[in-house]
C-alpha cells in the first residue's frame, strides 16, 4: 500500500523500522463495505498525516485490500469476517497491541470492546453509557458520514477535511471507455430501484446514441442481465456478477464513464471519489447523510414522505422503500442530461437482417 511494510493482506506487527526499533502500529476498524470505506477515507488520511512515523493497519474484509492501497492512507490490511455489517467476533491481531486503536466502524460497545481487547495505548472512539472508560465526543444521528469520522478524530486534536476523498484513476485503460454505467444492485432489497426502471433508462439512453454498460457485484449477475436484456443491450455489456468486480478494474470503468447511474451504494462513492458524474437515487436514506458533496458534477434524488422533512427508513428493509420508488425513469434521464456530459456519438446503423429472418 503506502510501502510501510509487508504485502496488503499480510498480518500485523512484528516489523521494525531502520533503525531497528519497532514501528508504532495505528489500528483503524472499519469492517464494512467498499462505500463505507469510501466514506472514511478523509479520516484515515487525516490519521496518516498526524503520525507520519506509524504504520496504519485497516481492519476490514479482505475483498477491500486493492480499495484501501487506493486511498494512500492505509500501509496495511487486517482481513475481517463477519456476517452483514455485524461487528467482527475477533481480530487476528499478531505482535505488539497497537500504541493508538481507532474505532471508525460505530459508536457502541461491540466494537469497543472488540478494539479494546488489543490492549491499545489509547483508544480514539465517540462516548456511550456502556463504556464510560472511553472518553470521546458525542455521537450525532443526524450527521453525514464523511463529516461524523472528521469529526471525531478532530476532537482528538488531529485536523481532518471531509472534502479530502478524491482518489486518482487506475493508470488501467477503462474496458468501456465514455459508456454510462448502471448499476441496479444494492446490498438490501430497501434501496434497489426496480430493475424494470433501469432498463428504461438504458433504453431511453441508447435511443440518444450512448452506450450502456450495467455492473455488479457478487450474486447480482442475474438482476443485472435482467436489465441489460429488457433494454436491448449488446453481449458483453454486463460487467461482474459472478464475482465482484475486481477494485482496480472497476475504478477503471467508472473513472472513465461519461456518467453512472446508481441508488445509495458503494458504487455511488466510488463515482464520487473519482470526479465522475453520477445520478444517485436516494430511499431510504437521505442524501444529506450518505450523498455526494453538493457542488460537483452528481445528482441526488430523493423525494421524502409530504411533511416528514428527511425522516429516515430502514437502510436495510427487504422491499423497495417508498420514497425510491418516486423516482422515475423520466427523471433520471432528465438528471443526466443536466450533467456535464460529452456529446455522446450516434451509433452505427444496423445491418439489414437477411431475408426470411427476424430483424
Amino acid at each position: 500500500m503506502s510501502g510501510a511494510g509487508g504485502p496488503p493482506g499480510a498480518p500485523p506487527g512484528g516489523c521494525d523500522d531502520r533503525n531497528g526499533g519497532p514501528v508504532p502500529e495505528i489500528l483503524v476498524l472499519r469492517a464494512l463495505g467498499l462505500g463505507d470505506l469510501l466514506t472514511a477515507v478523509p479520516a484515515l488520511r487525516a490519521l496518516r498525516r498526524h503520525h507520519p512515523g506509524h504504520r496504519l493497519v485497516l481492519a476490514a474484509p479482505g475483498r477491500l485490500a486493492a480499495a484501501a492501497a487506493a486511498t494512500g492512507a492505509v500501509d496495511r490490511l487486517l482481513p475481517t469476517v463477519a456476517p452483514g455489517r455485524e461487528v467482527p467476533a475477533r481480530l487476528d491481531w499478531t505482535g505488539p497491541p497497537p500504541e493508538i486503536a481507532v474505532d471508525l466502524h460505530g459508536n457502541g460497545p461491540p466494537s469497543h470492546l472488540l478494539v479494546e481487547r488489543l490492549g491499545p495505548g489509547r483508544i480514539l472512539a465517540y462516548a456511550h453509557p456502556d463504556t464510560p472508560r472511553i472518553v470521546g465526543p458525542r455521537w450525532r444521528a443526524d450527521e453525514h458520514e464523511r463529516d461524523r469520522w472528521c469529526r471525531l478524530v478532530r476532537w482528538y486534536g488531529i485536523p481532518a477535511d471531509p472534502a479530502d476523498l478524491r482518489l486518482a484513476a487506475p493508470a488501467t485503460p477503462p474496458p468501456a471507455p465514455g459508456a454510462v454505467v448502471l448499476h441496479p444492485g444494492a446490498d438490501a432489497a430497501a434501496r434497489r430501484w426496480p430493475a424494470d426502471r433501469f432498463a428504461a433508462v438504458a433504453g431511453g439512453l441508447r435511443e440518444r446514441g450512448h452506450r450502456v454498460v450495467v455492473t455488479a457485484g457478487a450474486g447480482e449477475g442475474e438482476l443485472a442481465q435482467r436489465v441489460a436484456e429488457r433494454a436491448g443491450l449488446p453481449p458483453g455489456s454486463v460487467f461482474g456478477g459472478t464475482r465482484d468486480v475486481p477494485f482496480v478494474e472497476l475504478a477503471a470503468l467508472v473513472a472513465g464513464a461519461r456518467a453512472v447511474v446508481v441508488g445509495d451504494t458503494g458504487l455511488a462513492h466510488l463515482a464520487t471519489a473519482l470526479g465522475t458524474p453520477s445520478v444517485v437515487l436516494f430511499g431510504p436514506v437521505a442524501p444529506h447523510l450518505w450523498g455526494p458533496p453538493p457542488g460537483g458534477p452528481h445528482r441526488a434524488l430523493w423525494h421524502p414522505d409530504p411533511g416528514a422533512g428527511n425522516r429516515q427508513g430502514d437502510a436495510h428493509g427487504d422491499v423497495p422503500d417508498t420514497r425510491l420508488l418516486r423516482i422515475t425513469p423520466g427523471e433520471v434521464l432528465h438528471a443526466l442530461a443536466g450533467l456535464p456530459l460529452p456529446a455522446a456519438t450516434p451509433p452505427p446503423p444496423r445491418a439489414a437482417a437477411p431475408s426470411g429472418t427476424r430483424p
